[in-house]
């Protein structure tokens, strides 16, 4: 019997040769190779009658969609790229319920690339390389890309980006990572390169008021078979308390329709009453490990420094209600008193440091009136950054100005000082009239701190020139 050697490479080209005539014969019935069904148009188009109100009302198209026209408005590149179905790998940012998820969504309907949709919460590294290793598999076999969608992409480590990163960049893959955190902070910056970043915002009244009759009139997707009389009130409350996010305008407009029985005549009334009853608190949109945390305690502290102390005090607000440590917000504090009031009012940062103990010693909610003494001080105080300018100077004359030894006259006498002739000719100030005598306190001297003209620096400026004078 005649045995046959086949090499491995001989195998493969057999199998493909095998797969290309199957997929090319597939009209036959001869299917070797079928490509998964897209499970995420199939739920999309799925009877969607039990689902909550704000996935029943999420656009499936670009006309639909409501906001961000600074990124989908006509003729905008976004835009463009979906209605072409060219995109390439983007970051969608922003705060909840801006239309991120939604806008990715209309893009799954609308492409003709097989859509994969996951939660980087919920996956970890095996589970990446099984996605990519079957978008190589579909790109080879059938010449169809694949879309990513990764939300929450900021849960990622370093490890994790770094596997996405050769199949975005061969194109293998089209990343759409969907994320509430800076984008810059948390993705890696080769990622970044290789991807667009757009920035979507809160929506607006308009926006939401749109959305809000929407979901009141429309009879496929919304309450439209309903007789609903909501009050103009009941709208602003709804519209001011949801703070720009359409899933939490929905899920209340849900609540109190749901919840309000119809009176005699058929008609659910949607008032004031109900909407506070729908919407009982305002939601304050802060992380504490996040960009919300920088961009508040930023504006607090440039509040301070611009002598705005209702500005101050509403930043800091905003932050405690939020839950910041008000410990952290008392060190802030403490720094502005010195860097931005300084000798203007040197009493400012020792009320400020007053104002740290008492907040340690008394705790919240008391601790906020402390905060809130402590912040109008310093908002109000006069400004000087004198003290900053000086040790930013000096600290540039050591690393880059001339070397200064230590005058022998300024040496320490002690222990066997004196056998060096250290301390010898040291002139004690207040031996002298006014407590000053001249002498050199260092060699090639140079001018680093000038007082201001504000507050209790201008006695301290007077001062100064008299003894300069001498």
């Amino acid at each position: 019997m005649r045995v046959m050697q086949i090499s491995i490479d001989h195998v493969s080209h057999l199998l493909v040769k095998g797969f290309k005539y199957l997929t090319d014969t597939a009209h036959a019935g001869c299917f070797l190779f079928m490509e998964q069904k897209d499970l995420f148009r199939e739920n999309l188009e799925r009877d969607d009658k039990y689902k909550p109100l704000a996935s029943r009302m999420a656009p499936t198209t670009l006309e639909d969609y409501m906001g961000q026209n600074n990124i989908v408005g006509d003729g905008k590149l976004l835009r463009r790229a979906i209605e072409a179905d060219s995109l390439g790998s983007v970051i969608f940012y922003g705060p909840s319920g801006c239309g991120k998820s939604a806008l990715a969504n209309i893009i799954a309907l609308k492409t003709k690339a097989y859509f994969e949709k996951a939660n980087a919460v919920l996956i970890g590294i095996s589970d990446i390389r099984k996605i990519l290793e079957s978008a190589k598999n579909r790109l080879s076999m059938s010449g169809k890309k694949t879309i990513l969608m990764l939300d929450e992409i900021h849960h990622f480590n370093r490890s994790q980006q770094d596997a996405l990163l050769p199949d975005v960049e061969k194109g293998i893959i089209t990343l759409i990572g969907i994320t509430t955190e800076n984008p810059f902070f948390y993705i890696n910056s080769a990622i970044l390169s290789r991807t667009t970043v757009f920035e979507f915002k809160k929506h607006t009244y308009a926006d939401l008021l749109k959305i809000l009759d929407n979901s009141i009139t429309n009879k496929e997707k919304g309450f439209g078979n309903l007789n609903i009389q909501i009050t103009d009130e009941a709208k602003q409350h709804l519209i001011k308390f949801a703070n720009g996010d359409a899933r939490r305008l929905l899920n209340a407009i849900e609540i109190g329709v749901l919840s309000t029985s119809p009176n005699s005549d058929g008609v659910r009334v949607f008032d004031l009453k109900v909407a506070e009853e729908s919407i009982q608190k305002r939601t304050v949109v802060y992380d504490r490990s996040g960009d919300q945390h920088y961009d508040h305690i930023s504006a607090f502290i440039k509040s301070m420094r611009g002598s705005d102390p209702d500005a101050a005090v509403y930043w800091m607000a905003k932050m405690l209600v939020a839950g910041e440590d008000p410990r952290f917000i008392a060190r802030r504090i403490i720094i502005c008193a010195s860097e931005d009031v300084g000798n203007a009012d040197p009493r400012a940062l020792t009320l400020s440091v007053s104002a740290m103990q008492a907040v340690e010693f008394l705790g919240m909610p008391e601790a906020q009136i402390i905060l809130a003494q402590a912040v109008t001080y310093v908002a109000t105080a006069p400004k000087s950054n004198s003290a900053v300018i000086a040790i930013n100077q000096a600290v540039e004359e050591v690393k880059n100005g001339k070397q200064r030894d230590v005058p022998n006259h300024l040496k320490d006498a002690n222990l066997d000082g004196k056998a060096f002739g250290h301390g010898d000719g040291y002139k004690y100030p207040h031996n002298y009239p006014n407590h000053y005598v001249e002498q050199e306190y260092m060699n090639n001297p140079v001018k680093f701190y000038v007082p201001s003209d504000q507050g209790y620096e201008v006695k301290i400026n007077e001062r100064i020139s008299r003894i300069r004078k001498k």
